[in-house]
């Protein structure tokens, strides 16, 4: 444990810790901005500097370690003229379109300039643009790059995939798509964790807003919009509310001020599903199938079972992902009145994921009525709309869900976290089974929020000995199913989530510079749960009635073809 001093603060650090590590012991603030702990500590931006007495050159505070008696200076007139030098040496490389950049306000480089006091490059870049998929989820802005190498730590080491790569001829920015490749070629699951680690906006979602803003002026559209369980934990965070005052129903509020004809619930849906897929697992088992059955709600992991580990994609789950269903059951419900008024239903998903986007356009996903989704907005996309029409969030009064797809249970709230759906499925499979509903904890798997790969659990219902495990970003994911292809592993349903922690963590979450929100926000959908009358999928008294008006019983021949799909012809 060596002793250390920050400032003239004396602190025993740890074996192996750095500056950065010994300052935060200190209680000093260091900035950052490449650094990310563990995965990309490699003092490239030069903004974390410091002065170690008896060295004459300043150490990056991210990756040099202390030592017994150090004494270091975080904010002598030499640092801090060499971190404004050294963030408009970045500046001057970097495109500044601050008024018009969606980072703006969230923006790293932003905050740090003026922090330092920065000032501004008049010298002429030129700016030679990459081609782009405009139509891609994912946009890049290789303008606005600053070589931090966060999105390639990010992409490699946490979600297995390694789009990005460090361009070993420094073409222009220095950072590419992996193998020189075009983007839809690259492995990429589209989780959006490298946009949410991007410090600028070099990484940003395809916006989908102007679509949304066409369709509610359009007199011919009846609009529909729903909004997934995540989104009630995180949507203030980006029009400035706190937690307690970003209630549901405030929420719900906002999403009318917006213009909807229809505001609905994607936990309705959360609870279809669990009828759906559960009795699917019921039938899997019973059948002899070969094991596990995967979820199949996170189009992340779909996408990434087809690009990475195509083995499993015939044991994924045929239910549709929840706002799936949801799209496809208001079609059906609204439709012919829509018609017989000239008009049609146009559905808009309000979801904390870029993968939602490609997901809504799948073709094998399209019913009679077209794409059950039209149109998917992430959570920061709704949060600008909210800005736009300049709606005052806090003042708003609670209102609830529409009939009669807006009543759901607890269980359909847990989905946006890690373990959720797999806890929600369990409170009803055991019901299912016995006909009598579980002990809360006999299927509770919060425990899923924890550092481990995958977390499994061994549980007895009825007849039935089930082996379950859970597993959050994909890193994590290749573990698991590298150990099940080896056969070191072996279960019977495996809950999977693309992004870490779950949907609350999702790539299309606000962004929070260097701040990890997925466990925060979790805790507000199982408070949420806990106070919800109604806990179980099956006791939701709308989802009896949406089997008796529509789908007779789960698994029947409509459920099939609205709700249900061919996951190995889905098209990457």
């Amino acid at each position: 444990m060596p002793s250390v001093s920050i400032d003239g603060i004396v602190v025993e650090a740890p074996e192996g810790a750095t500056i950065l590590d010994a300052a935060k012991l200190a209680g000093v603030d260091i900035p950052t901005l490449c650094f990310m702990p563990k995965i990309n500590e490699i003092g490239g931006c030069r903004v974390c500097v410091v002065e170690v007495e008896g060295q004459d050159n300043l150490a990056a505070a991210c990756n040099s370690s202390v030592f017994e008696g150090m004494k270091v200076r975080t904010s002598t007139p030499r640092v801090i003229e060499t971190r404004r030098i050294n963030v408009e040496s970045i500046l001057s490389s970097h495109r500044s379109e601050c008024t018009t950049c969606k980072r703006s306000g969230t923006c790293a480089l932003q905050s740090l300039a003026a922090d330092v006091c920065a000032e501004e490059s008049f010298q002429p870049a030129n700016f030679d643009f990459e081609e782009w998929d405009k139509d891609f989820p994912l946009q890049r802005d290789e303008s606005k790059c600053i070589r931090c190498m966060r999105c390639v730590a990010e992409c490699a080491s946490v979600q297995h995939c390694s789009v990005w790569e460090a361009d070993p001829l420094y073409a222009y920015r220095g950072i590419r798509v992996a193998g020189n490749t075009s983007i839809d070629k690259a492995g990429c699951a589209l989780c959006g964790q490298c946009i949410t680690h991007c410090p600028t906006g070099a990484l940003t979602e395809r916006d989908d807003t102007r679509k949304v803003l066409s369709a509610l002026a359009d007199p011919n559209l009846v609009t529909v919009v729903q909004v997934a369980p995540a989104i009630r934990s995180a949507w203030g965070e980006g029009v400035g509310l706190t937690r307690e005052e970003a209630t549901q129903g405030r929420m719900v509020s906002a999403l009318r001020a917006l213009g909807f004809d229809h505001v609905y619930d994607t936990d309705f849906a959360a609870d279809l599903t669990i009828m759906e897929e559960g009795n699917e697992f019921i039938e899997w088992v019973k059948e002899g199938k070969p094991r596990p059955m995967f979820t199949s709600c996170c189009p992340g992991w779909v996408r990434f079972a087809k690009l990475h580990y195509p083995q499993f994609v015939g044991q994924l789950s045929s239910s549709k992902a929840p706002h799936q269903m949801l799209g496809a059951t208001a079609k059906a419900l609204l439709s012919d009145k829509a018609a017989e008024e000239g008009k049609r239903v146009f559905v808009v998903s309000v979801m904390p994921c870029v993968a939602k986007k490609y997901e809504a356009a799948v073709p094998q996903l399209s019913t009679e009525a077209g794409q059950d989704v039209d149109a998917v907005l992430t959570t920061r996309e709704f949060d600008r709309m909210l800005r736009m029409f300049n709606v005052d969030c806090a003042s708003l009064p609670e209102t609830k869900f529409d009939d009669p797809l807006g009543t759901s249970t607890g269980a359909g709230t847990i989905f946006g976290r890690t373990g959720g759906v797999m806890e929600a499925a369990l409170r009803s499979a055991a019901f299912l089974l016995t006909g009598e509903n579980p002990d809360f904890s006999t299927c509770n798997t919060t425990a899923a929020t924890s550092e481990k790969p995958w977390v499994e659990k061994q549980l007895d219902i009825a007849d039935l000995h089930l082996s379950i495990a859970i597993a959050s970003g994909l890193e994590n994911t290749a573990t698991l199913l590298d150990a099940l292809d080896s056969g070191e592993a072996s279960y019977d349903f495996v809950e999977i989530m693309a992004c870490p922690g779950g949907c609350v963590g999702g790539g299309g979450q606000p962004i929070s510079f260097n701040e990890e929100l997925a466990a925060e926000r979790a805790g507000v959908l199982n408070s949420l749960d806990g106070a919800d009358v109604l806990r179980y999928s099956h006791e939701n008294p709308d989802i009896a009635a949406i089997y008796e008006r529509l789908y007779d019983h789960p698994l029947s021949e409509k459920a099939e073809e609205l709700l249900h799909t061919d996951q190995e012809a889905w098209e990457i």
